[in-house]
């Protein structure tokens, strides 16, 4: 595990005892307060039966034709329990509320934080291989199904358990029998209940991973739905939705006629337990076993105990059911980081800004390598272009350097510092960016710009969206520099999206500069415009460009010319013009200024 992610358990139920260890204090108030109100609840049927005996023996003995005091003498006493018993009740009840009031969200967000924490420092490949939608929602799911484990706990299983205790002690009381009978029911109840909630588990977890793969696709479907529309597959994608929601129907059927089969159980189990328990109270009023008063608190007692088994009867399913979303989510999420700061790792501060690879061998799979024995050094305030054609290296070479992925074999160094050796946030914070496809966030220009350094005044962000050429048609939009750019900057150009993620790099200011076709999406003269920003932006920084036009790179100290993972060529524009190779060859093929995708 990566040392600065949050550290949280990787199996459902430590990671369930996690956050109820959190919020102890809490929890341990509430379960006082739960008991508190089951115990008033339970002794209800009790006070019943002494009030009603109390009234049969006035009848019986002529009190009652009597009236006054006498009457009043017998009735008072169990009538002040029961509204004791009432109060009690309500107050334990609602006091236990607001207790879950104060404690539930915070829990339910604390767990989606600490999740999100660790799904933060999950590898590129790993973000490669997962929908982003899914992902949310098995964060969503998780966070919320530990909040409704716990409260189901809390809240459903010990006041059962409690109301279970207290009835079997008063019905002992009254008649072994009863005792032995509701003792015996309770316990296979309990226990067959357990097991065929067990059972109902895989059936929730697949059904829960079935919800969130319909998400994924979903969310995959809105995100590119521009190349949905262009490529007029609007029916296509409601096809694959509908065979993804089939999948899901056909699990969630499946799950759902199993619940149904445990339903079955459960109500005959508790026409089992009603009857029997009224059966077994006539025989014994009727033998003079018990009286009056331990009738009516047995069959009252039997009445409750079916409500709350019933209800928990469901619980154990959706609990079942949570610990499956639960599970799904945690076997997601909770899985070892590729990429981790090694232990001792340090916060470097890079100084020059020198880089250097020695042997590295690096492959997405070991069994097909990229580079094998690659050195190469960049050295500090060198401005380097790579070139070559589709899948020669360059973007890998990048990926390698910002440690997105680690080498097989071999080291990468910058100022004589192994990049392994520095953690990841101080390695990124010196080392600037500026991709293809710049990633905005749907918030507003000033927040995305000032993305570079949070620390940064509106003055400093004025700056930097000048030098990006970015000020003009920042300026002009409705709100300016407040306007929202929508969901990946949707709203904004191409050119208007890469000048904002020119400016956020400005701002950043890194020793080191990397480029990635930085230049593609703008037209020729707001180019030039910005070239003369990056010229002044590349000034004593260490700086790597990859570009398919290659009029942009000609300016530069070092050109490297990629090959199938290999750097064939190695030298300035006019020392690579001047001989012939595969550069001079590429200068001379290139259509508009920029490169053909393969070789010729």
């Amino acid at each position: 595990m990566n040392p600065s992610a949050a550290r949280l358990p990787a199996t459902p139920l430590r990671f369930v005892l996690h956050f109820f260890w959190r919020f102890r204090w809490w929890y341990g108030l509430i379960m006082l307060l739960e008991i508190g109100a089951a115990v008033s609840a339970i002794l209800m049927p009790y006070a019943i039966g002494q009030i009603v005996g109390a009234v049969t023996r006035a009848a019986g003995d002529g009190t009652a034709a009597a009236g006054g005091p006498a009457i009043t003498g017998l009735v008072v006493p169990p009538l002040l329990l029961f509204t004791a018993l009432s109060v009690g009740e309500l107050v334990f009840n609602r006091a236990s509320g607001a207790c879950r009031v104060m404690v539930a969200p915070r829990q339910r967000t604390g767990g989606a934080r600490a999740l999100f924490a660790y799904l933060q420092h999950h590898s590129h490949r790993y973000f490669s291989n997962n929908f982003a939608g899914s992902l949310s929602a098995r964060i969503a799911e998780t966070s919320v199904g530990v909040n409704m484990t716990i409260s189901t706990a809390i809240f459903e299983f010990m006041p059962l358990l409690v109301t279970l205790t207290v009835s079997i002690v008063l019905l002992y009381q009254a008649s072994l029998t009863l005792a032995l009978f509701t003792l015996a029911w309770s316990a296979l109840f309990v226990c067959v209940s357990y097991w065929l909630a067990r059972r109902a588990r895989p059936y929730a977890q697949r059904h829960a991973a079935a919800r969130a793969e319909t998400s994924g696709r979903i969310v995959d479907a809105v995100t590119n739905l521009t190349s949905v529309r262009l490529f007029s597959r609007l029916a296509h994608e409601l096809r694959q939705l509908r065979k993804t929601q089939d999948n899901e129907i056909a699990v969630g059927r499946r799950s759902m006629w199993f619940n149904e089969r445990v339903q079955w159980f459960q109500m005959s189990a508790a026409l089992v337990l009603k009857v029997g328990t009224l059966y077994f109270a006539v025989v014994l009023w009727r033998d003079g076993a018990i009286d009056i008063a331990d009738f009516v608190m047995s069959t009252s007692l039997s009445l409750l105990i079916i409500g709350e088994a019933r209800n928990i009867g469901r619980r154990f399913l959706e609990v079942f059911e949570y610990f499956g979303n639960i599970a799904n989510g945690v076997h997601t999420i909770m899985q070892p980081h590729e990429i981790t700061d090694r232990p001792g790792a340090r916060n470097v501060t890079i100084e020059r800004g020198e880089i250097e690879l020695r042997d590295v061998d690096f492959g997405y799979s070991p069994q097909r390598l990229v580079f094998q024995g690659l050195n190469l050094k960049i050295p500090a305030g060198q401005r380097v272009g790579l070139v070559g054609f589709s899948g020669s290296g360059k973007s890998t070479l990048i990926s390698l350097i910002m440690r997105l992925y680690d080498p097989q074999r071999g080291s990468i160094s910058i100022d004589g510092v192994d990049i392994r050796d520095m953690t990841q946030a101080s390695l990124h914070a010196q080392i600037s960016l500026i991709p293809q496809e710049p990633g905005l966030f749907h918030r507003s220009l000033m927040d995305n710009i000032r993305y570079g350094r949070l620390q940064a005044s509106d003055a400093e962000v004025h700056r930097a969206a000048e030098q990006a050429s970015a000020a003009a048609f920042i300026e002009e939009m409705p709100q300016g520099y407040d306007s929202l750019v929508g969901e990946r900057g949707v709203k904004l150009s191409g050119g208007q999206r890469q000048r904002v993620a020119i400016a956020r790099v400005v701002l950043k200011n890194a020793p080191i500069l990397i480029m990635d076709e930085a230049t593609s999406s703008l037209d020729s003269l707001t180019e030039k415009a910005i070239q003369d920003s990056l010229a002044l932006l590349m000034k004593n920084k260490t700086v790597i460009v990859i570009a398919h036009r290659l009029s942009t790179i000609a300016h530069l100290d070092r050109i490297l010319v990629f090959d199938r993972g290999r750097i064939v060529e190695d030298g300035s524009h006019a020392d690579l013009l001047g001989r012939p190779g595969t550069y001079r060859r590429l200068w001379q093929q290139q259509a508009d200024g920029f490169l053909p995708e393969t070789g010729t």
